[in-house]
């Protein structure tokens, strides 16, 4: 199976369709007065098409098994064609729409089943995905290029070379796949005023996004919390909630990071753990998302 433990669980729906043709109008009166002789082709139909949903990862071998939070099914006549629309809800970290359209197609089978005694006509055709929403591809069409960073690395050891710089690097790497570029890239120590000096210098015109990583942990020389706290004046405390519980559902320490957010005037001002791994599961669990934050800033609604 693909790896999706990197993923944030969010809110996914996915729409399918199946038609199933009949060669003959009486078919579809059978259909509409439920004289089907197997029975109300409506409700067995819907009662496969559910069960095909929640059967989906037993069958289909690289499907994840999911919570299905909500199925509906529904049938529209056009014709000699009834229609099946299923539309599948969950709140996970993949999406569902190869179980909407498996429903689809068990529903079909169902109602192929049905009717075959009384029409060797039938056919099924145009299984497809009408609709998919939730996660981070609904935001792949959005465009930062506009957004300006600046990353500062807050160390002790890579400030006197005895250590290679990874966090900023990365972090540096992951904007730039979002259309973002870093305009400052800095190194400092882990001492309150350098890092806040630092921080003053940046947060303005010219960068909307500055990221400090290290010195957020619980150590003598982490420090850059209580740096950069007195310069926030509109904090925003979710960001950072978001990103501990991200992070303590993939290892018991993420909750002794101290990171602060929030913005200095108009710039984003984060703080990150020094790590590679904790950047990158900071950065997973608030991009792109977080970005939408220059939009509200500016009183713009979506």
């Amino acid at each position: 199976m693909v790896n999706i433990t990197q993923k944030s669980s969010t809110l996914r729906i996915a729409i399918a369709t199946a038609t199933v043709s009949v060669s003959k109008p009486e078919t579809i009166v059978a259909i509409q007065q439920r004289k089907v002789p197997k029975g109300d082709v409506y409700e067995f139909a819907r009662a496969a098409g559910l069960l095909g949903v929640k059967k989906t990862s037993d069958l289909i071998p690289d499907c994840h098994p999911l919570p299905i939070e909500y199925t509906n099914i529904s049938y529209e006549i056009e014709g000699l064609s009834l229609v099946i629309t299923v539309e599948v809800h969950t709140i996970y970290k993949t999406g569902v729409e190869v179980e909407a359209m498996h429903g689809a197609s068990i529903t079909a089978l169902t109602i192929y089943d049905m009717l075959k005694p009384i029409d060797k006509g039938v056919e099924i055709s145009s299984i497809k995905l009408l609709k998919k929403s939730g996660g981070k591809t609904d935001l792949k069409h959005l465009k930062f290029s506009h957004l300006k960073a600046a990353v500062v690395v807050c160390s002790d050891s890579v400030s006197r070379g005895e250590s290679e710089d990874s966090s900023g690097k990365h972090i540096i790497a992951q904007l730039e796949a979002l259309g973002i570029d870093t305009l400052a890239y800095e190194i400092v120590k882990d001492e309150v005023e350098t890092i806040r000096n630092k921080a003053v210098e940046l947060c303005g015109y010219q960068h909307q996004l500055v990221i400090f990583t290290g010195g957020t942990g619980l150590s003598p020389r982490d420090v850059t919390p209580e740096a950069i706290a007195p310069l926030i004046d509109r904090p925003i405390d979710g960001i950072m909630e978001t990103a501990r519980r991200y992070g303590q559902e993939r290892m018991p320490y993420a909750m002794l990071s101290r990171g602060i957010a929030g913005f200095a005037g108009n710039t984003l001002v984060l703080t990150f753990p020094g790590s590679k791994k904790g950047a990158d599961e900071y950065l997973a669990a608030l991009f792109p998302q977080i970005l939408h934050l220059f939009d509200i800033n500016k009183g713009q609604k979506h």
